[in-house]
């Protein structure tokens, strides 16, 4: 990001809002100067406004700015890092069945955030469902069909630092699967193995896919 528009962040984020004039003053520029930063910054969702602020004295009030939820992302976080330290101190707390049986009830809970399977509907529509459902959480998923076999790619893992050292991830990444698609689901490669995505095939097809 461009220094100015930087430090324009850094000044919302430390003082909750600002107006023109005072992010002038804590940047030393021109007022001119600083709203055309800021429209950029507006141009992009990371700034918007937040209201106006009157003086206690006579004159026009000031405009209010402030930085939009999406503007969370240009500051450090560490999610990552909290998440594995409570998956370690869980690991060393529990024992390995019932470390798995988390993973495993996380996985059923999330698949009923996914639309429901429709009894007799067609494989090819819910794996749209499906692979848009996965996309909308993090994985970029798409599907695809050779010869009559089905996979389904996931092609960013939104655990990515974390999964490197607790495995159980991809295991319940495997279970959602199961509880999404009709049939036998298997892992054919993984993100973790160094593949540029996970595979997760279709091994069998109930008869009612079949005759939908």
């Amino acid at each position: 990001m461009q220094p100015v528009r930087r430090r324009i962040a850094e000044i919302l984020k430390e003082q909750g809002s600002a107006t023109v004039a005072e992010l002038a003053d804590e940047l030393g520029m021109a007022q001119v100067s600083v709203r055309h930063h800021l429209d950029i910054l507006v141009g992009e969702d990371l700034v918007e406004s937040a209201g106006v602020r009157r003086r206690d004295g006579a004159g026009r009030p000031s405009q209010i700015y402030a930085l939009t939820p999406t503007a969370d992302r240009l500051f450090p976080h560490r999610h990552d890092a909290l998440a594995g330290d409570i998956l370690s101190e869980m690991k060393a707390i529990l024992p390995g069945v019932e470390v798995r049986g988390v993973f495993l009830r996380m996985a059923e809970k999330a698949s009923h955030e996914a639309p429901a399977r429709i009894p007799g509907q067609a494989l090819e529509q819910r794996l749209n469902e499906v692979t848009s459902f996965l996309t909308k959480r993090g994985y970029n998923a798409r599907w695809e069909v050779h010869d009559g076999r089905y996979a389904i790619y996931a092609c960013n893992c939104p655990y990515s630092g974390v999964s490197n050292h607790h495995h159980e991830l991809c295991l319940m990444d495997q279970a959602l699967m199961e509880h999404l698609i009709p049939g036998v689901v298997r892992v054919e490669s993984q993100a973790l193995d160094g593949a540029s995505h996970c595979t997760y095939v279709i091994e069998s097809i109930p008869a009612t896919d079949e005759s939908a």
